[in-house]
C-alpha cells in the first residue's frame, strides 16, 4: 500500500508541478522513449555483469518483497512462540527420542501442521530441525549450538540481502548512465548545429532528459525499493534470531513458559503479543 502511494505522490509532484509551472511535457515524452531505452538497457546490462545468475532471478521476487512489504505479521509470531513451546515442553517432559519424529519428518509432525505458514518456510524448519538433530547426535553445549546457529543466520541474511544490495548498486550507476545518454544526445545536437535555435533548444532540452531520467529513477524508484528489501529481510531476520533464542534458553535449563518469554521479548514491538497474550495462547498449546 505505502509503495504505491509514494510512487504515484512522487509521479505527481514531479510530473504534475513541472507541467504545471508551464513546463512543456512534449519535449519529454518526445525523448522518453531514446533515453529511457539507453538508460535501461545500460543499467540492466550492467547488472548482468556485476551480479551472479542466482541473484538476478532472485531480483524480480526481491521487487515484489519491497512492494508487498514483511511477510511474518503479529500471529506469525504468536505461532511460532507456541510452536517453540510445544517442542521444549515436549523434550522437557519426555527426553530427545520423543522429538526424534517430529524432526525427521516435519511436513508429517502435528506440532508443525498446526502452524501451516511455519512449516512451509523451509529455513525456519531447517534451523529448527537441525539444531535439534544436532541435540540427538549428542552436542548440548549452548555456546556451541547458539555459535552454529549464528552462522547459519548469517549466511541466510548474506544470501536474502543480495538482490538488494545489488539494487543499490545500480542505483548508484544510474545517475552517471542518464549522464552517458545526454552526452549522446549533446553530440547529436552538435552534430546538427546549423538548425535554428528552436529546433537546436528541443534537442539540447531532450538531451538533458537523460539526466534527469537517470537521477529520477536512481533516487526515486530503484534506490528506495533497494533500502525498503533490506528493512524487510532485517525485519525478518528477527523471526529466526527468536527461534535462536528460545532453543538456547532450553538448552540452558530453563522452563518452557521463559524460554518463551525470552522469545517475546525479542518481536518487534509493533508485532509483539502481551505477556497475558502470550500465556493464553500457550496454555492452549497441545502436546503430541
Amino acid at each position: 500500500m505505502l509503495p504505491g502511494i509514494g510512487i504515484v505522490l512522487i509521479f505527481v509532484c514531479v510530473f504534475g508541478i513541472y507541467i504545471e509551472s508551464g513546463g512543456k511535457i512534449e519535449i519529454i515524452m518526445h525523448a522518453l522513449p531514446h533515453e529511457l531505452g539507453t538508460i535501461l538497457g545500460a543499467a540492466i546490462g550492467a547488472y548482468m555483469i556485476s551480479n551472479s545468475g542466482l541473484v538476478l532471478k532472485k531480483t524480480p521476487k526481491e521487487l515484489l518483497v519491497a512492494i508487498k512489504g514483511p511477510k511474518w505479521k503479529k500471529q506469525d509470531y504468536k505461532d511460532l512462540l507456541c510452536m517453540l513451546f510445544a517442542l521444549c515442553k515436549l523434550m522437557k517432559a519426555k527426553g530427545l527420542i520423543a522429538i526424534e519424529q517430529h524432526i525427521e519428518k516435519p511436513h508429517e509432525s502435528k506440532i508443525f501442521s498446526q502452524y501451516p505458514k511455519i512449516e512451509h518456510d523451509h529455513f525456519s524448519v531447517d534451523i529448527i530441525c537441525d539444531t535439534l538433530r544436532t541435540l540427538t547426535m549428542g552436542l548440548e553445549n549452548p555456546m556451541q549450538i547458539e555459535d552454529l546457529i549464528e552462522k547459519q543466520l548469517e549466511k541466510h541474511h548474506h544470501e536474502s540481502t543480495g538482490p538488494g544490495h545489488a539494487l543499490q548498486g545500480m542505483a548508484d550507476g544510474l545517475p552517471a548512465i542518464g549522464i552517458v545518454a545526454a552526452v549522446l544526445g549533446v553530440v547529436k545536437t552538435m552534430a546538427s548545429i546549423t538548425e535554428p535555435p528552436e529546433i537546436l533548444g528541443g534537442m539540447i532540452g531532450g538531451a538533458l532528459v537523460g539526466t534527469f531520467l537517470g537521477v529520477f529513477m536512481a533516487y526515486c524508484i530503484v534506490a528506495p525499493l533497494a533500502s525498503r528489501n533490506m528493512a524487510i529481510h532485517s525485519e525478518e531476520q528477527q523471526f529466526y534470531f527468536i527461534i535462536r533464542d528460545v532453543l538456547i534458553a532450553h538448552l540452558k535449563g530453563m522452563a518452557p513458559q521463559v524460554s518463551v518469554e525470552i522469545g517475546r521479548t525479542q518481536v518487534p514491538s509493533h508485532m509483539q503479543a502481551s505477556f497475558a497474550e502470550m500465556e493464553e495462547a500457550t496454555s492452549a498449546v497441545k502436546i503430541e
